[in-house]
């Protein structure tokens, strides 16, 4: 807590520097503040006004839709539409996955974090669509999971849940 003395140092101080800022000088040459004289205060704020930390990010890269294509008895291409408000390259949808029933993400391209890596923003373009190839799934799986990944949030985003036993359902279509 500020002590009566210092808090009219400060005033006189701040008043001080307002006028000097708004009158001309008298003579001419400009007035110097030696602020050396001006007592050292340190406020302390009560800890209802301290500030707060920042809330997380929502994971906001949603799957739109899902046509799963079967290529032979377990390879499959997937073409997936994400939306997500890229805003350019920190914070943009980064990657999608196909995830079977068990939780293991199918990975057709060894040391990639995605089923599917998406290398750069997609500002002007959404939602943005795009396939991957050479996806292997056992043909006893019969539903698997497509989500989508954002770089700042993570996942967490809309996914879609494909059966692949039937023609298509609510967000998404099976070809053979």
């Amino acid at each position: 807590m500020t002590k009566p003395h210092e808090t009219s140092t400060i005033l006189l101080v701040a008043a001080l520097l307002l006028l000097r800022g708004c009158a001309p000088s008298s003579t001419g040459q400009e007035a110097r503040l030696e602020l050396a004289a001006v007592p050292t205060v340190v406020v302390s704020m009560p800890a209802a006004a301290s500030i707060a930390a920042p809330t997380a990010v929502a994971a906001n890269a949603d799957v739109l839709f899902v046509e799963a294509r079967q290529d032979d008895a377990d390879s499959w291409t997937f073409t997936v539409t994400v939306a997500h408000p890229d805003v350019g390259w920190h914070d943009y949808a980064d990657g999608w996955d196909v995830v079977l029933p068990d939780g293991t993400v199918v990975q057709p391209v060894k040391d990639r974090p995605f089923t599917r890596l998406l290398l750069h923003p997609h500002q002007t373009e959404q939602p943005f669509t795009r396939s991957q190839s050479g996806i292997t799934i056992s043909e006893n799986v019969t539903k698997v999971t497509v989500r989508a990944h954002d770089l700042v949030a993570g996942f967490g985003g809309a996914e879609i849940l494909v059966d692949l036993a039937v023609d298509g359902g609510p967000g998404f279509v099976v070809r053979r």
